[in-house]
């Protein structure tokens, strides 16, 4: 099967950074786009931030010039650098891919991570 597996939150003061790391492992054939989405306390899950296979990004606005998404396409691992950190962007942070993975036969499928939470003090 596949996985994704997250690391790199925690609590950081405002104006901070930190790095958010997502590596997917298991029978993968191609990993299409990755992305991060944050969910806030009583609210739906948002994108943050997506990047195709050949580097293509897209930010959600509040994000942009603050945040940076990258990917390490030889690892099947996706990176979220975020400095300027602002107590708004409290959140668990999630890891997405949209990938084909190899079970007896090629799927294509949506995986997502469990999660890591960031939080930021004003």
């Amino acid at each position: 099967q596949v996985q994704l597996v997250e690391s790199g939150g925690g609590l950081v003061q405002a104006g901070g950074s930190l790095r958010l790391s997502c590596a997917a492992s298991g029978s993968i054939f191609s990993i299409n786009v990755m992305g991060w989405y944050c969910q806030a306390p009583g609210k739906q899950r948002e994108l943050v931030a997506t990047i195709s296979r050949g580097g293509r990004t897209n930010y959600r606005d509040s994000v942009k010039g603050r945040f940076t998404i990258s990917r390490d396409n030889a690892k099947n691992t996706v990176y979220l650098q975020m400095n300027s950190l602002k107590p708004e962007d409290t959140a668990v942070y999630y890891c997405n891919a949209d990938l084909t993975y190899y079970n007896g036969r090629y799927i294509k499928d949506d995986f997502w991570g469990q999660g890591t939470q960031v939080t930021v003090s004003s």
